[in-house]
């Protein structure tokens, strides 16, 4: 999911909650809960419900962190990379890139 401007909260197990990522794969979980983490958020992950056996099982990735905007983040250079010694880009946070100077944009 890219970076967007809303601002997506509700509830998870009556838990408020602000949404980071709905309904991706295990990999990107896993890469967006090990970042958050880091960076000091408390991470809830719901399991998605598959339609058959045959489905991916999807994952939803939250924090407990009402005013936590993923965009905001990013964009103001709030979140350190898994290394703690780069800020986190938007190719950074979209797996694009392990390349994480704070700069999003690219001067040629």
């Amino acid at each position: 999911m890219a970076l967007a401007g809303k601002h997506a909260f509700g509830a998870i197990e009556d838990q408020r909650v602000t949404f980071v990522e709905k309904k991706i794969g295990e990999s990107r979980k896993d890469f967006l809960q090990k970042l958050l983490e880091f960076n000091g958020f408390e991470v809830i992950i719901q399991v998605e419900k598959r339609k058959t056996e045959e489905d991916p099982q999807l994952y939803t990735v939250a924090v407990t962190d009402m005013v936590f905007s993923p965009t905001v983040y990013v964009f103001e250079r709030r979140l350190k990379t898994l290394d703690g010694k780069h800020i986190v880009n938007q190719d950074y946070w979209n797996q694009k890139s392990e390349e994480a100077k704070p700069q999003y944009w690219k001067n040629s």
